[in-house]
């Protein structure tokens, strides 16, 4: 029963070549169909590292709200995925959630060493003071 298993890694390092080569869109589509398939018939390894690339091929194709979807569900199941967490902190950055970001952030941060990854600025107009935001708190080299 091996056939199964050669035709889907051989997809995937299909879809890995089309995100390699910056088809996003395209290898959302094949990888959405590999993550579908899994859950059928398991491959021999996690599917986590499937659906981060297709929440990476989400992101970088600008369809946001699939990207959220893909990482929430990832830290559903492993929600010490410090890359996933990154991900969806990113994510909710780019449709301008700012606030719901920020935890996300920092645990990619804590959690990978993803230090100046997308983490925000230490203060935002539109939001409070918090005790991680003031002063001498902010992390060296975060956006601005």
């Amino acid at each position: 029963m091996t056939t199964p298993e050669i035709g889907m890694a051989e997809r995937y390092q299909r879809a890995r070549g089309l995100f390699e080569h910056g088809e996003y869109r395209e290898a959302a589509t094949e990888l959405s169909a590999l993550v579908d398939a899994s859950a059928l018939e398991p491959p021999l390894h996690g599917t986590t590292e499937l659906r981060l690339l297709l929440a990476r091929s989400y992101f970088h194709s600008a369809q946001l709200g699939r990207a959220e979807r893909v990482t929430r569900a990832i830290l559903v199941d492993d929600p010490d995925e410090a890359y996933a967490n990154l991900l969806l902190g990113r994510t909710l950055q780019r449709q301008g959630r700012p606030a719901e970001a920020r935890p996300h952030l920092a645990m990619a941060e804590l959690l990978g060493g993803y230090a100046g990854e997308g983490r925000l600025p230490a203060r935002e107009p539109d939001q409070p003071d918090g005790p991680r935001e003031r002063g001498g708190d902010a992390v060296p080299g975060a956006g601005s």
